[in-house]
């Protein structure tokens, strides 16, 4: 049974997240602060953690880097900040989505469900498809009807990134993380310049992006076609 982590200092909405995800099947650890979460989680670790920021005893974020530091499971930050300062920090800090509140009970379920299904493992497609191109991600591979075009190391890196979590915004750090290392986390001049490489390369118009999109301080996704 999905084992879910629910961290709000609000006593109504805690008893009616726990009962909403538990009756339909997930098993809840509800925690009203940091500490008791911090600590229910490393009794028992979660598959997913739906955090709040304003806790009374610390921040939601030292939560999410805390979690970070040891599991890789969906985190999704609630929280009444709207500026996008907290969005961006909420993220870098390892947070996978962000809801604000107030919030309707059935988007956050659909985005529970969507976090899950992405963290699950799964038979890894090994060609990812769109209309302009094709990665071949088992022969780090990729063609577009021109034929096949060559990528450096770190522009295959970047894009294998990317390709393989479709759909979800991958933030600066993480991508300057993975691929150059943590002492360039402020680099993201780097990420400009490959990604336009990127798009030079495999965009059918590069200066309007189709598949390699940038969300403006934050980070990139990839998006698929619906259907190809």
């Amino acid at each position: 049974m999905t084992r879910i982590l629910i961290v709000d200092d609000d006593p109504h909405l805690l008893r009616a997240l726990t009962i909403a995800l538990t009756a339909r099947g997930y098993r809840i650890n509800a925690a009203p602060d940091a500490t008791t979460a911090l600590r229910a989680a490393a009794t028992a670790a979660p598959d997913l953690a739906v955090i709040d920021l304003g806790l009374p005893d610390l921040d939601g974020i030292n939560i999410v880097e805390s979690l970070r530091g040891w599991s890789t499971a969906p985190i999704i930050v609630l929280s009444a900040r709207h500026d996008e300062t907290a969005k961006i920090n909420a993220l870098d800090a390892g947070a996978d989505d962000y809801v604000t509140k107030p919030f309707g009970m059935g988007e956050l379920l659909a985005r529970i469900r969507a976090a899950l299904r992405r963290a699950t493992p799964a038979d890894e497609q090994p060609l990812i498809t769109t209309a302009a191109f094709t990665v071949d991600l088992a022969a780090k591979r990729v063609t577009t009807a021109a034929g096949e075009t060559r990528l450096t190391p770190t522009e295959w890196h970047l894009l294998e990134i990317l390709v393989r979590h479709p759909g979800l915004l991958v933030t600066q750090r993480q991508l300057l993380q993975e691929v150059w290392g943590p002492r360039y986390e402020k680099e993201t001049n780097y990420l400009r310049v490959h990604l336009a490489n990127l798009r030079r390369k495999l965009e059918p118009e590069p200066s309007h992006p189709r598949y390699l999109i940038t969300e403006p301080g934050i980070g990139y996704r990839f998006t698929p076609d619906a259907s190809v």
